[in-house]
């Protein structure tokens, strides 16, 4: 984990957040072990754009469909994807499709999709 953690912190310096100044960075792996990244993109509109979502798309967007976790970490411990994030990532993954958060600088907690999307209509 310690080499995905790094990574994330990477792509989380990339995020542009001039309204909320909370970045947060996403590391997306694959079943085949491919790595996609991503960060939050923030506008003065309404549809900003988080870490995961980018991360997902980027990899949709380059034919990836299998996905097997995510690390996400942000400027707070125990980052967790947000609600609208969670649904969206249900609509890639299977109920053991892993979710991982950092804390205290390089330890992760797992979770697993149907722990933080419970009773979804697609899982």
């Amino acid at each position: 984990m310690e080499e995905f953690i790094e990574i994330a912190k990477k792509a989380q310096e990339n995020a542009y957040v001039p309204y909320s100044n909370f970045k947060v960075g996403a590391v997306l792996i694959t079943k085949e072990g491919k790595i996609y990244t991503g960060c939050n993109v923030e506008n003065h509109g309404i549809m900003s754009i988080c870490a995961e979502r980018v991360a997902f798309t980027k990899a949709i967007s380059e034919g990836e469909r299998n996905f097997t976790k995510i690390l996400v970490i942000g400027d707070k411990d125990y980052t967790t994807p947000c609600g609208y994030c969670r649904q969206f990532m249900s609509e890639f993954v299977n109920k053991e499709f892993e979710i991982y958060t950092v804390y205290n600088g390089n330890k992760t907690k797992k979770y697993l999709i149907e722990e933080l999307l419970p009773q979804s209509f697609n899982l």
